[in-house]
């Protein structure tokens, strides 16, 4: 029976979930449970985004569920004006649309400041928490995301490379390394590509993390989940010291931070992270 477990990302079935009069696009895969993992993805990302050495490692013994935003990829709709709705959205998809009442959340970027408004909401919904490349509402230089990221794409446009070789390493010959392999590695997929998202919704997103940076902080004591931070030392996206800001304000928080390394260290250093995040999600099952 273990045998038609799929535990490939490149191998996930697309599916449809309907929730009122929206549908949300996912992924899952990895043995069934009770109380899934849930990816939340950053911006402008799609299903197609994530890392498959991250998912692989952790769909070998978690139940792994990636799914697109409301007005991205595959999914209906249009994107909401605030990280808040987002996660109001996210909230509905996996209650009201797959039933479950108990999650552990990995995320990354802005995904990952969805899932802070998520369990600053419901702080009962989630048993374990990764943040990975984001900061807290109210985070200082957090607006400044939209310079950075117009600017690296106009450099990767003259360069003919893909944003993220800018947006998420080092230009140095390790981090173009780095960036060339992760970009490679987004490829793998073959069956089922998901529509990459539209100018118009990733402009919106954009606006919305402004919002997020320019806010009143929230009030992260509510998170009692144990929780694992990372990020790289170098984070022009999301200044790193934002990854120490929360770890401070998140109590028994743990805190990587991988040197040499941009918005996606943990992309760079996938060797050494996803055994952790997987052991991490496996232990908080207790």
């Amino acid at each position: 029976m273990n045998e038609s477990i799929i535990t490939s990302y490149a191998q996930a079935p697309a599916k449809t979930v309907r929730v009122g009069r929206d549908t949300f696009a996912y992924r899952e895969l990895g043995p069934k449970e009770e109380i899934p993992v849930v990816f939340f993805v950053h911006l402008a990302a799609t299903l197609d985004n994530w890392d498959p050495r991250i998912i692989d490692a952790i769909a070998k013994t978690r139940h792994v569920i990636t799914f697109d935003q409301l007005g991205v990829g595959a999914s209906s709709g249009r994107v909401p004006d605030t990280l808040e709705d987002a996660a109001d959205d996210a909230y509905r998809f996996i209650v009201d649309g797959l039933g479950y009442t108990k999650i552990d959340v990995f995320s990354f970027s802005m995904g990952g400041m969805i899932a802070q408004d998520l369990v600053v909401k419901h702080p009962d919904l989630v048993r374990g928490l990764i943040l990975t490349g984001t900061g807290p509402r109210g985070g200082e230089d957090m607006d400044k995301v939209v310079g950075t990221t117009y600017w690296d794409i106009f450099r990767s446009v003259i360069t003919r490379s893909d944003p993220k070789e800018f947006l998420f390493f080092n230009r140095d010959a390790e981090g173009k390394k780095a960036g060339k392999e992760f970009v490679e590695r987004l490829k793998e997929r073959t069956i089922d590509r998901d529509k990459a998202i539209s100018n118009k919704a990733f402009s919106t997103q954009l606006k919305a993390i402004v919002r997020f940076g320019r806010s009143a902080p929230s009030d992260l004591s509510v998170i009692t989940s144990p929780t694992l931070i990372a990020n790289g030392d170098n984070d022009r996206m999301v200044p790193s010291n934002l990854s120490e800001d929360l770890h401070r304000r998140i109590a028994d928080s743990e805190l990587i931070i991988y040197p040499n390394s941009g918005h996606g260290g943990i992309f760079q250093y996938w060797e050494k992270f996803a055994p952790v995040a997987a052991n991490f999600l496996n232990d908080v099952r207790g």
